[in-house]
């Protein structure tokens, strides 16, 4: 029996209630992570790396990335945790990869009170939440994916803290969700839907069309997994009658990998707000027309650096992770850096803290996120190769998620056809749809099964806009 656990427990409820920061650098936690962590010991020592020898940021910024195939896979799941002990963990959370093969991820309780923190500036900075009883509903799918028991644990915390939260978690389940809120939501203040941006738009209308009306609850969003635009905020924002939609909703930028790594904050929402319609400045600030999502995070508990245009960070976590690679493109912006922006372009937003700046595009590599679901290549390919199809297709094809005028996600492929071929799109969406299902599992635990057969769009061979000749293909395309 591990007699200290109690004892680590209570002094993490104990800073957390107390609101008192984590105040260790990047590299005091590399060196911790150096000294206890057996993997990342032995990863250093193949490295020729002396931990001792890294003093310096710049000595921090030599050190080598890591990654799932580099050093998760790499060595035995206990090796990655402090001290070699799963059992030093309560909770797994998994991560499904390309091939469905899921990825462990262990942690503890004192570790979901860092990701606390950010759901604490979400409800107090935006929602006020510590001054309005509030009916938190989780609809991130439940069970060992990340989203929802994660975000049931993180609210609760804050209820434990003394926010006037009650939690209910009836997960990506449409009719429950609306089977509970009629039932629940006129005893509080507020309500907050927490789910990936598709689903909840889903749920909105479908309780708009059977005559549950929104506006009377003063509903929040916390939303995650996906970039959205400010068209899209401010649709379903005006649909549950959001007063202000920089204070009522948030998004998340979450990872199973450690957790929430930042939040959108009132400050950073009025930003992207600001720069929504202003692509040119956009294209200046983060290098793309397209909007990211921008977020805020603390270095203390997150540390992001840069590296040709993919983000890296560092964190503790269940499996501490120095300098890892989670491949989103994005970049990093201080504080001051991004209000001296503003302000040369004539903007003044409302500052409420001067915490550093993250802004995201999504995954670099090849996956499109449908549902918090990455959907990737690989998993097409299988539904483009069975018999019947093969013949007919030349194995090329673009994945990507595209919106309708109402804001409505729909995954489309388009496919290449065999030259002088045709071919039957509604067989070759159920063939797809079927090995996403198989092959999959985000996709089969997160995407309703209504949304789950893809729109599948045929083009003659060399189409010049989807497979031009001579021309390296690309399998995915970003939707903007």
């Amino acid at each position: 029996m591990d007699v200290d656990r109690g004892t680590r427990v209570v002094k993490g409820f104990e800073a957390f209630f107390a609101d008192v920061r984590a105040q260790e650098s990047v590299l005091e936690l590399f060196q911790r992570v150096a000294a206890t962590v057996p993997a990342y010991r032995e990863f250093l020592r193949e490295h020729g790396i002396d931990p001792a020898t890294v003093v310096t940021m710049d000595d921090f910024r030599s050190l080598p990335m890591i990654d799932k195939e580099t050093y998760h896979r790499r060595y035995p799941l206990p090796e990655l945790c402090r001290d070699g002990r799963l059992d030093g963990c309560d909770v797994i959370a998994v991560s499904s990869g390309s091939s469905g093969r899921p990825t462990v991820w262990p942690r503890s309780l004192v570790d979901e009170l860092a990701v606390a923190r950010r759901f604490d500036q979400v409800f107090r900075d935006g929602f006020r939440a510590h001054e309005r009883s509030t009916l938190a509903v989780v609809c991130f799918p439940l069970g060992t994916w990340v989203g929802g028991l994660f975000t049931l644990a993180c609210t609760r915390h804050l209820a434990a803290k003394g926010y006037p939260i009650t939690v209910v978690a009836p997960g990506n389940d449409k009719a429950e969700v609306l089977r509970v809120l009629p039932e629940l939501a006129d005893h509080f203040d507020q309500v907050v839907l927490l789910g990936y941006p598709p689903f909840v738009k889903d749920v909105v209308d479908t309780g708009l069309a059977a005559g549950f009306d929104w506006s009377r609850h003063a509903v929040k969003l916390v939303l995650a997994g996906e970039v959205f635009s400010e068209q899209w905020r401010d649709l379903v924002g005006r649909r549950v009658g959001m007063a202000d939609p920089a204070r009522d909703s948030a998004s998340l930028y979450g990872t199973a990998d450690a957790g929430v790594l930042g939040n959108e904050t009132p400050l950073s929402v009025s930003i992207r707000r600001f720069l929504a319609g202003r692509p040119d400045l956009a294209r200046e600030l983060f290098g793309d027309s397209r909007l990211p999502t921008l977020v805020q995070y603390d270095p203390n508990s997150r540390f992001f650096e840069v590296h040709e245009g993919t983000l890296l960070f560092s964190g503790d976590n269940g499996v501490p992770l120095i300098r890892y690679h989670i491949a989103d493109e994005g970049g990093v912006l201080s504080s001051a850096e991004m209000l001296d922006f503003c302000s040369r372009n004539g903007f003044a937003p409302e500052v409420d803290n001067d915490l550093p700046f993250v802004f995201v595009f999504g995954r670099s590599l090849f996956t499109v996120s449908f549902f918090g679901a990455n959907v990737y290549p690989e998993n097409v390919t299988v539904g483009l190769e069975q018999p019947g199809i093969s013949d007919w297709v030349t194995g090329k094809f673009v994945l990507e998620t595209v919106s309708d005028t109402d804001e409505n996600t729909r995954l489309r492929v388009t496919v290449e056809l065999a030259p002088g071929r045709t071919g039957d799109p509604a067989l070759l969406a159920n063939s797809v749809r079927e090995q996403l299902l198989r092959l999959n599992s985000e996709f089969a635990h997160y995407v309703p099964a209504e949304r789950r057969t893809p729109e599948v769009v045929l083009k003659p061979a060399g189409d010049p806009e989807h497979f031009p000749v001579g021309v390296k293909h690309r399998y995915t395309r970003s939707s903007s």
